[in-house]
């Protein structure tokens, strides 16, 4: 079986983490496909979103502690080529992900350790199963945040809560998750994703061009200033206004109906 399986619902992708006997835990090949995936589908009219879940009964248990296993002996890589394999094989993901431009939703059924974690923070909102945990758990076997949650987990629930879960390793379950703003809504394990579908059907139906350009302000804002933002937002809602699905919502609005977009 392929480390990820991909399927389609719609306009919907569903991207699986496919390694339910190691808890989904992340492999070169997954992460390969991972990236194939959301850019193909970033470049795809067909495809409106991207849902990323797991296999079985967790969401991802991290990395594949099993290839760490010689680490300590006479074979162990050199700082130079851990720093490289880190960059140029890990942190793919988070560079495919922040070049996606359209929603990517993950549902987070069941554990999301390290940097499953870290996976499911990248997405833009994340549902999880009664059943769902996270932890940042690096700390409990030495190594630090490595694939993104220093920088993603702030930003969701604010410095002093994500040192804490930083610097514990704990875990947290689903009603805590919701509570502090890591996921959106928590579902029985069974409804996780008929709901996840269908968020992301209605989502399918609004006009894709204006997603988009919605998706890069609001990440475009978090690092810049209100002036420069706002300046920003004039430029992109001229060229909005400029587009057939403008139109057409226009026009749906007058003749009280439902819009139809076509995504030009």
């Amino acid at each position: 079986m392929a480390d990820l399986d991909v399927s389609r619902h719609g306009r919907v992708v569903i991207a699986r983490l496919n390694r339910p006997e190691k808890k989904n835990a992340q492999s070169e090949e997954m992460l390969d496909a991972l990236c194939s995936t959301l850019r193909s589908a970033n470049d795809d009219p067909g495809t409106s979103c991207v849902v990323l879940t797991g296999a079985g009964d967790a969401f991802c248990s991290g990395g594949d502690l099993g290839r760490r296993a010689n680490d300590g002996g006479g074979g162990a890589p050199t700082p130079l080529e851990r720093m490289d394999r880190l960059h140029g094989v890990t942190h793919r993901v988070a560079r495919a992900v922040e070049e996606f431009e359209k929603p990517l939703i993950a549902a987070v059924n069941g554990p999301a350790v390290g940097a499953g974690m870290d996976l499911a923070l990248m997405c833009d909102i994340r549902f999880a199963a009664a059943s769902a945990r996270f932890a940042e758990a690096y700390v409990r076997v030495g190594l630090l945040p490595g694939n993104g949650g220093c920088y993603f987990l702030p930003r969701i629930v604010g410095v002093a809560r994500a040192l804490e879960l930083l610097w514990t390793g704990d875990f947290v379950d689903a009603p805590e998750a919701l509570e502090l703003g890591l996921v959106s809504r928590v579902y029985e394990d069974e409804n996780l994703m008929a709901q996840t579908l269908a968020f992301a059907g209605r989502l399918s139906e609004g006009p894709p061009v204006q997603q988009r350009e919605i998706k890069k302000l609001l990440y475009q804002s978090l690092q810049t200033d209100l002036r420069t933002s706002l300046r920003a937002v004039s430029a992109h809602m001229a060229v909005i206004q400029s587009t057939e699905d403008y139109r057409e919502a226009i026009a749906a609005y007058k003749e009280r109906r439902k819009p139809v977009f076509s995504g030009k």
